[in-house]
């Protein structure tokens, strides 16, 4: 579904992506981890073309490296920014109407879905998003991506500074969004959660990827945990 070969980026001389490769196949999650800085959120970026991208970035077969990111969402990727980025002065529904595509045209998503999913946001429908707490904001912004029906979404750090039972909400989210046959590149700083839904996993040091496998490798392989994640 999503093949990236030899990807780099830069923020003006600074050489921040140095050759990054990863794949993520149809209906997987797949978890990109590492440290703070490494690279991981602009991997994301220069996937979305919010970063330009030097290197191959192909969907569905076709190249869509440098694509402006309204054109690589309108091809079926989604994506959920660290910093929720919600229209304060809308309620939670407008932000909702917002992800479709198409007004009223719903796909595999509608309000019952995710109101189902979240509670919180069913009883703030009509609140302005700006009134919502942080994680609340998350669930909205995850939510509103889902509206638009993509194939594929890329999630950075879903799970940042939210409580426990948040954090359990959105793993079963990310869970329900795979069983829907939606495909996931989860930037994830929390191991546990990453180790418990992902199918794959790739750890990401200095701009590129150092190690890539299952959970199950990765849990026999302490090395690389002390190396290129623990802090």
């Amino acid at each position: 579904m999503l093949e990236v070969r030899d990807l780099h980026a830069f923020y003006g001389k600074s050489h921040i992506l140095q050759g990054v490769d990863l794949s993520v196949g149809e209906g997987e999650i797949v978890s990109l981890l590492g440290r703070n800085g490494v690279g991981r959120s602009t991997t994301c970026k220069a996937i979305m073309g919010l970063v330009e991208p030097v290197g191959t970035v192909r969907y569905r077969g076709r190249d869509i490296a440098g694509l402006r990111a309204n054109l690589v969402a309108k091809a079926g990727i989604g994506y959920v920014p660290e910093d929720r980025q919600v229209f304060p002065t809308l309620t939670v529904r407008q932000n909702l109407m917002l992800g479709l595509k198409r007004a009223g045209r719903f796909g595999r998503w509608n309000f019952d879905d995710v109101f189902k999913l979240f509670p919180n946001l069913a009883e703030r429908q009509h609140n302005a998003a700006g009134v919502l707490s942080g994680g609340e904001q998350q669930m909205l912004t995850m939510c509103r991506t889902l509206m638009g029906d993509p194939d594929l979404i890329l999630i950075d750090e879903p799970t940042e500074g939210l409580a426990p039972m948040l954090v359990e909400q959105v793993g079963r989210l990310l869970e329900e969004i795979a069983r829907r046959g939606v495909a996931i590149l989860l930037v994830e700083q929390k191991l546990t959660i990453a180790m418990r839904i992902s199918r794959r996993l790739y750890v990401m040091g200095h701009g590129r990827i150092v190690f890539e496998g299952t959970p199950a490798d990765i849990d026999a392989r302490a090395d690389i945990r002390r190396e290129w994640l623990e802090v």
